[in-house]
């Protein structure tokens, strides 16, 4: 698997938190080919509409899963090295970015 690292940095994750964040993807997966298959089948708009609502709630709860482990481990850890300044500067990015 092609890693991508848009910042430059990685973060291990433990087995709980990958495999808890992978089983949301898949599902979010899942209902995207589901939606895929409903224009393929000429499903009603407003049932599709409805199906792209529930993946949009499905990765904002993937969001606050991730962004809740991140705040707990990663800047946590940042800011016990004495990275605070730049480490919260950071999180206010991501956080306006996701504020969209």
């Amino acid at each position: 698997m092609e890693e991508t690292k848009l910042s430059g940095k990685s973060k291990h994750r433990d087995n709980t938190e990958y495999k808890s964040l992978m089983n949301r993807l898949n599902r979010i997966e899942g209902q995207v080919k589901g939606i895929k298959k409903m224009v393929e089948t000429d499903v009603y708009c407003t049932d599709i509409l409805t199906q792209v609502s529930a993946i949009q709630s499905a990765l904002n709860a993937f969001n606050k899963e991730l962004l809740t482990n991140h705040i707990k481990t990663c800047v946590v850890q940042d800011i016990k090295n004495g990275k605070e300044e730049k480490t919260i500067d950071e999180l206010m990015v991501t956080l306006k970015k996701l504020m969209k």
